[in-house]
C-alpha cells in the first residue's frame, strides 16, 4: 500500500463548508483515507508514513470543467483545424490538451462533442494509467439536425426515429452522457441561429427517453428561450450556455418568459453551465462591457433564484484555451458571485450535477484522491488557483512543472 500525508495551512473538504485550519489529507492507494487537522491525521497514521508539508497553501478538491471540446484547438478557426486533422494526429493533440487541463488543476472534464469517438479512446487510456490527464466523461457526437449546429461531428439526426438511433449508437460506442443541440449556435454560421430551436418538444423528449433507457444523463446546448423551454420540459439534466439570447432587434436581457423559465429551472433542479471563459475578455474588447453585462447579470440572477450553476469553459472553441480555466471562474466573480459559491460550482456542485459526487468533488474518506494544492487561500483570492503546487488525479501526482517529491 502507498500512503502519503499532505499537510497545509488550510484544507477545504467542501468549499461550501467551513475549512480546516492546519489541516491534512491522508491519501492511500489512490483514495482519500482521512481528512482532518494535521495532529489528528498524523496521530491516526502509521509513524513511517511520508508527510509533504505545504506552508501557506490550501488543499481543495480537484477542479471540474463541465464543458470542453478536446478535439478542437481553442485557436483561430478551430473548426477548420479539426477538419484538416486526421484521427491519429488529432488524438495526440487531444492528449496534450488533456495534460494542459490537468496542469491547471482540472481533474475531471466533461467532453460534450468530439469527432469519431476519439474522446472515448483518450478517456480509457487515461483511466488505465497509460497517459496523464483528468477523468473524462465523454458524449461523443452531439445529436443535431442535418446541417445543424456542429453537424460535422457526425451526430446528424432528423425526426424521432433517427434521434433514438443516434443516441443508441453513442451509448454503444461508450458515451457517458448524451449531448443534444436544442438550438443553433455560433460555431455553425450556415445552420440555424442560436435563438432558433432545432428540435421540437417531441424530438428532444425522445432523446431524453432513449438516454434514460441506458442510464445516461442528457446535456442540452441551448440559447434562445424556446430551446430552453423545450429542453427543460423534456427533462434534460444540464442546460449548456442558457443565454436566453433574443432574435436581432429584440430587447436585451431576459424577458418575462425567461424569468419564469429561470424559476422553473431552479424548482426542477436542472443545472446551468454558462460556459464562462477567456472568450469574454475578447468579447469586451469588441463590444464593450455594456454588451456583456446583460449576460453577467443574467447569471447572477439565476444564482439568486437558486439555480445550480456549474463551471465550464467550452475549452476548444476559438479563444478558450485549455490552460485558462481560472479565467472562467473570475467571470463568475465579475457577475457578482462570491468566491465560496464559485468554488462550489467548480467542485462539489459540478460533481453532483454530473452524477459523480460519490466519486469526487469533495475531500472525504473513501472518495478518489482528486485534489489540488495551491499557494494561498482561494476563498479570498481566486488567483491562488493559478499557483498550483501539486495536482492529484485519482491519486496520481504531478506538479504543473514536473513531478513532486517522489509522489506517484
Amino acid at each position: 500500500m502507498t500512503a502519503r500525508i499532505l499537510h497545509a495551512d488550510l484544507v477545504l473538504p467542501d468549499p461550501a463548508d467551513q475549512g480546516i485550519a492546519d489541516g491534512a489529507v491522508l491519501v492511500l492507494d489512490g483514495r482519500i483515507e482521512l481528512v482532518g487537522t494535521y495532529g489528528e491525521v498524523h496521530r491516526r497514521t502509521a509513524p513511517q508514513t511520508p508527510v509533504h508539508h505545504f506552508p501557506g497553501a490550501t488543499i481543495l478538491p480537484g477542479l471540474i470543467d463541465c464543458h470542453v471540446h478536446l478535439s478542437m484547438s481553442g485557436e483561430g478557426d478551430a473548426v477548420a483545424t479539426l477538419d484538416a486533422s486526421d484521427d491519429r494526429s488529432l488524438l495526440l493533440a487531444m492528449a496534450g490538451r488533456a495534460q494542459e487541463l490537468l496542469n491547471a488543476g482540472v481533474t475531471t472534464v466533461r467532453d460534450l462533442g468530439d469527432r469519431g469517438g476519439l474522446a472515448f479512446a483518450l478517456r480509457d487510456a487515461i483511466a488505465a494509467g497509460r497517459l496523464p490527464g483528468p477523468r473524462i466523461l465523454a458524449a461523443g457526437a452531439p445529436v443535431t439536425v442535418t446541417g445543424g449546429h456542429c453537424w460535422y461531428l457526425g451526430g446528424q439526426a432528423d425526426g424521432v426515429d433517427e434521434i433514438r438511433a443516434v443516441v443508441r449508437r453513442n451509448v454503444q460506442n461508450g458515451a457517458d452522457v448524451i449531448k443534444v443541440m436544442a438550438t443553433g449556435g455560433g460555431l455553425t454560421p450556415d445552420g440555424p441561429a442560436p435563438w432558433v430551436a432545432q428540435y421540437t418538444d417531441e424530438e428532444v423528449r425522445a432523446a431524453v427517453e432513449e438516454a434514460r433507457r441506458f442510464g445516461r444523463p442528457v446535456a442540452a446546448h441551448v440559447h434562445g428561450s424556446d430551446g430552453v423551454r423545450i429542453a427543460l420540459e423534456a427533462g434534460v439534466d444540464t442546460l449548456e450556455h442558457c443565454t436566453f439570447i433574443p432574435p436581432p432587434g429584440s430587447a436585451r436581457g431576459p424577458d418575462d418568459a425567461a424569468a419564469e423559465l429561470i424559476k422553473k429551472i431552479a424548482a426542477e433542479g436542472a443545472s446551468v453551465c454558462p460556459t464562462f471563459s477567456a472568450v469574454l475578455g475578447e468579447t469586451i474588447k469588441r463590444i464593450g462591457e455594456s454588451g456583456v453585462r446583460p449576460w453577467l447579470d443574467l447569471v447572477r440572477h439565476q444564482h439568486e433564484q437558486g439555480v445550480r450553476l456549474l463551471a465550464g469553459t467550452d475549452a476548444g472553441i476559438p479563444g478558450s484555451g485549455f490552460g485558462q480555466y481560472v479565467d472562467g471562474l473570475e467571470w463568475f466573480a465579475r457577475a457578482g458571485l462570491d468566491n465560496g459559491a464559485i468554488l462550489t460550482a467548480a467542485t462539489s456542485a459540478a460533481a453532483d450535477a454530473l452524477g459523480i459526487g460519490h466519486r469526487t468533488g469533495r475531500l472525504r474518506s473513501g472518495l478518489e484522491a482528486d485534489l489540488l494544492v495551491v499557494d494561498g487561500d482561494p476563498r479570498t483570492e481566486l488567483a491562488a488557483l493559478r499557483r498550483a503546487l501539486l495536482v492529484l488525479a485519482r491519486g496520481r501526482a504531478l506538479r504543473p512543472r514536473g513531478e513532486f517529491g517522489g509522489l506517484r
